[in-house]
């Protein structure tokens, strides 16, 4: 994994990336993590930077270290303000579940031409397209429209990073959300990415981000083979 100094202190993308794959399952909840002479090499960094990274995810609550044991994953649930955005793939994480996020391609789009854009964004925002794979088979295409207050030379980690995480520090704080939800035919494009037959009906949502001031921070389509799994809800009483 390529991690370099323009994106910041290392051990805080270690930890990031570590606390990523946590979340998506390649570390599963009760597991032990890679050695910390294994993750040195992974990286090609020091050991006092990857004993940072580690100390940070003991102080999350997401590992705990022990001498002679290793670190062991103990909780693989986002403690964001915004887990309530992430919590549908926290659900299949929770229930054994592996995901993948690829990153298909990032590029700056002007709006000139559609209007529903242009009315969230104005005149440009970044396109953001990526596939979710769920146990190895394709599952979610997402297309995520983000403000042009997050720079499109900052999304290459987006395969491993959440994109909320992403928003969160650029200190834009998300407020809430809106998904819309309905049944369509996708396009050919997300056919072939998810390996289905030509017109097939999948679940397709539609989310508003909003931030404190009600603007729209990040709007996403996402088309859902749900032949694969069902999307899930979990409500806490």
């Amino acid at each position: 994994m390529s991690i370099t100094r323009k994106k910041g202190p290392l051990y805080l993308q270690i930890k990031k990336i570590i606390k990523d794959r946590i979340l998506q399952g390649v570390y599963p909840l009760g597991t032990i993590i890679p050695s910390e002479p294994q993750l040195e090499n992974e990286f090609n960094v020091s050991k006092m930077t990857v004993r940072n990274a580690i100390q940070k995810l003991v102080q999350e609550g997401y590992v705990d270290k022990r001498s002679g044991i290793g670190t062991k994953v103990i909780s693989n649930t986002s403690f964001t303000k915004w887990s309530k955005g992430k919590n549908f793939t926290e659900i299949l994480v929770g229930e054994g579940h592996k995901i993948e996020k690829r990153l298909l391609g990032s590029e700056i789009v002007r709006n000139d031409e559609d209007t529903e854009l242009f009315e969230m964004f104005g005149e440009q925002c970044v396109r953001v397209e990526r596939l979710y794979i769920l146990d190895g088979k394709p599952y979610i295409h997402y297309v995520h429209f983000l403000t042009s207050d997050i720079p499109n030379v900052e999304l290459e980690g987006l395969d491993i990073q959440s994109l909320y995480d992403l928003i969160e520090e650029h200190n834009i704080e998300l407020e809430n959300f809106r998904d819309r939800f309905t049944v369509a035919v996708a396009s050919v494009e997300s056919e072939n990415l998810l390996g289905i037959p030509a017109g097939t009906p999948l679940l397709k949502r539609l989310r508003y981000s909003y931030d404190s001031e009600g603007r729209v921070i990040e709007y996403s389509i996402g088309h859902y083979n749900t032949e694969l799994q069902h999307y899930l809800v979990s409500y806490d009483v």
